[in-house]
């Protein structure tokens, strides 16, 4: 079959890069034997059975978890070989590409072996299990890595106090201390697991003073101390989305003055407590500042409406715990000089229960193991308690409304925040502690500066560029900002602009406003922005509304901004894209539930056509749109799979899509990136995997990462590409876009990340 992406095939092999000695190994503990069967789906949120649908199909046999993850083999003696001549063969300029960062710093060569960091990772969650349910497998491949992981949360998640299935729970009286408590031990469990193939690991409790003046309990697993968790034990709302005034809803709305404490009958805190809002944004900021994260984990703070029912796509908990999240770093950032960088991740709840699924069957497979344990399907017991050691609301249906099918990132899908200017200079754009950071590589061979944090703060992750008819770079993004106020909570698009073509300055965020009227309205859930430039010169910003249709500003010739257009579309999800294509006609595209949908110009500078269908299948979140000659290529995930899908749409005559095929892959999830010959995404396991030519096989990095890679063409014949590590490092490589040519070792830009 022929590629179907331009440029010349280029075959590679990767370098996989050696183990820092001082990352911890995963213990060679057995794991234990799983006992019981699976049934249907349940949920944090308690609803009837009714509400949750079961999980349909037979279920996985069980099979060595790791044998659709492993990938053809690469002759690492040439791939060596290949490192240490920098890869790039007949292009001896190109040995500049990776220029260290500081003029006194060593060759690439010696950069080359400078193992990734492995960084530090800080999840805050609602309840116990939200981590479990929506940052899983991400969570677990951070902690078999042997990455610090500490996990935050912010409720007891007593709900009703029965730890009790539907067919049981008449006949057991309510405990909420006890609930929690078993909650407890099902996460302890399952961290315990995931860490060292043993639910029964010892876990060291204690208690700590917070900086909201309460206490919370911290417990540190013994076989591994880089693996903790803390209980904050807050009240939680109990129900989705009814409204609740004692919890952290009407705690952030400023309806209850006070949130109190739900001890968990175990915990070695005695003394209850309680905070006000300001106490619980201090007692977080005090956590932040203990662990000192270079990767922050949330929930959405804005996850949206039902249009029907006007009730929230996921639990409010889940809503606000983000919100108070969002605001404790940003008080971190501004408060808290002495510490690293940090990079924030979001993480989609309920709402992934009807996407298409994102996950293959063994990962999905794995990431209902965990939840078997947490719910203690086996009832033996392990731990030793009287309140029992997992979540028996969660046994009936470990699955949840198919969420253990899914992962989806609330934002940072973003695949165009690597670009290359005129002079074949790079320019990556990340949020880095709530501003924009800046790397540049000046020129071909110049050396890389960074990261610079753009002035203006309260930045959402996900940034997208695009360079202007007068050679500058714009970038775009959406920014949060709240006040003490519920209506203070706004979000906008922001777009910012190089002073001139190759300068190092960048003018002030300019608000381009939003679609949406109120937070109250939608929860101001607009997508990250699309930008393109068409073959008039016209820029335009597209995003998806609350309502989840295509919102859009156009860019006049006087540099005034249209308002913004309706232009259509029925249950968009996730984030639109566009690209150009060789007429220069703009192409937006967005995906849905169960297809994709397009619009396109009729010739540059027009309005955009109506909204087309594409008639392709469903795809896994998020897409990726590339410009070509021919057309504008899309990749995305082909559901329940991982392989990477593509197909070419073009303009001529109306919005028309052919050539869908299946390029394999690595199993993974989460966006694609394409540029030349070289296509990368992430891989089952959490690594970078990536693929340069077709025919070839694909391969894997030792690099772990925040949001989405990204990827451009640099001069005629160059490809780079990057990634934010969970470090809160850039890591760069580059490889020939032609026949026999190779990924550059990876090489980091600027120190380690320990502290400014």
């Amino acid at each position: 079959m022929p590629d179907p992406r331009p440029g010349a095939p280029s075959p590679a092999a990767a370098l996989p890069a050696p183990r820092t000695e001082a990352e911890p190994r995963l213990p060679a503990s057995p794991p234990e034997p799983r006992a019981g069967v699976r049934h249907g789906s349940g949920t944090d949120a308690r609803p009837g059975p009714g509400h949750d649908a079961a999980r349909s199909g037979p279920h996985p046999a069980r099979r060595d978890r790791h044998r659709h993850r492993l990938v053809k083999v690469v002759a690492l003696c040439a791939a060596t070989a290949a490192g240490g001549m920098l890869v790039l063969r007949g292009n001896e300029a190109l040995a500049g590409l990776g220029s260290p960062a500081s003029p006194d710093a060593g060759p690439l060569a010696a950069a080359a072996h400078e193992n990734p960091d492995p960084g530090r990772v800080l999840q805050i969650v609602a309840h116990p299990d939200d981590d479990l349910y929506f940052m899983n497998p991400d969570l677990r491949y951070s902690i078999t890595a042997g990455h610090p992981v500490t996990s935050v949360y912010l409720t007891s998640g007593e709900a009703d106090g029965i730890n009790a299935g539907a067919a049981k729970t008449a006949s057991t009286a309510p405990d909420k201390p006890a609930y929690a408590e078993a909650r407890q031990n099902g996460i302890r469990a399952a961290y315990a697991k995931m860490a060292t193939g043993d639910r029964r690991g010892a876990w060291k409790r204690t208690v700590i003073p917070t900086d909201g003046g309460g206490r919370a309990e911290l417990d540190v697993l013994v076989a591994r101390p880089e693996v903790n968790l803390v209980w904050l034990q807050m009240r939680e709302a109990g129900n989705v989305y009814a409204d609740r005034p004692d919890s952290l809803h009407g705690l952030w709305d400023g309806r209850v003055e006070r949130l109190e404490s739900v001890l968990a009958s175990g915990t070695p805190v005695r003394q209850p407590y309680t905070y006000t809002r300001e106490q619980v944004v201090r007692t977080l900021l005090g956590v932040l500042e203990r662990y000192r994260p270079t990767t922050v984990r949330l929930q959405d703070p804005t996850p949206g409406r039902h249009a029907d029912t006007r009730r929230y796509t996921d639990h409010q908990d889940h809503m606000y715990g983000a919100r108070f999240a969002q605001a404790a770093l940003a008080a971190y950032a501004k408060e808290v000089k002495d510490r690293p960088h940090f990079a924030v991740q979001n993480y989609l709840g309920y709402l992934n229960g009807s996407l298409p699924s994102s996950l293959d069957p063994v990962e999905a497979g794995e990431k209902l193991d965990i939840l078997d344990t947490y719910a203690w399907l086996d009832q033996s017991d392990h731990c030793g308690s009287e309140a029992g050691c997992g979540d028996l609301k969660v046994a009936d249906h470990p699955a949840g409304n198919n969420w253990t099918r899914s992962i989806n990132y609330a934002r940072g899908t973003s695949t165009s925040w690597l670009t290359s200017d005129r002079d074949h200079g790079l320019w990556a754009f990340k949020v880095l502690d709530g501003q924009v950071a800046v790397w540049h590589r000046a020129g071909l061979i110049g050396a890389w500066s960074g990261p610079r944090l753009l002035p203006g703060t309260g930045m959402d992750p996900g940034i997208s560029t695009a360079t202007l008819p007068d050679g500058r770079i714009a970038a775009f993004g959406t920014r949060t900002a709240f006040g003490a106020r519920p209506a203070d909570y706004t979000r906008e698009v922001v777009m910012a602009v190089q002073r001139a073509s190759g300068s190092e300055e960048f003018g002030p965020w300019e608000s381009l406003g939003t679609p949406e009227t109120a937070d109250e309205e939608w929860t101001s859930d607009i997508s990250a922005p699309a930008v393109s430039v068409d073959g008039a010169g016209q820029p335009a910003v597209y995003v998806r509304d609350g309502a989840h249709t295509l919102r859009g500003r156009v860019r006049a010739a006087d540099g005034g901004w249209g308002p913004w257009l309706r232009l259509g579309g029925e249950g968009l999800t996730g984030s639109p894209v566009t690209a150009v294509d060789g007429a220069g006609r703009r192409v937006v595209l967005a995906g849905t539930a169960r297809t994709v949908v397009g619009w396109a110009q009729p010739r540059p500078g027009a309005p955009l056509g109506p909204v087309t269908g594409t008639g392709l299948p469903d795809t896994a979140l998020p897409l990726t749109a590339q410009g070509g000659p021919t057309g504008v290529r899309l990749w995305f995930r082909k559901p329940g799979s991982g392989n990477v899908r593509t197909a070419l749409v073009t303009a001529d005559g109306g919005l028309r899509v052919s050539g869908l095929t299946d390029l394999g892959g690595l199993s993974g999830f989460g966006a694609v990136t394409a540029s030349g010959h070289l296509l990368a995404g992430r891989a089952a396991g959490g690594q970078l995997g990536s693929e340069v030519g077709p025919g070839r096989p694909w391969e894997r990095s030792p690099l772990m990462f925040v949001g989405s890679p990204s990827s451009t063409t640099t001069g005629r014949n160059t490809v780079s590409l990057a990634v934010v590590g969970l470090d809160a490092r850039l890591y760069v490589t580059s490889s020939q876009d032609a026949p026999d040519a190779y990924l550059a070792p990876w090489q980091p830009v600027g120190p380690r990340n320990t502290g400014p």
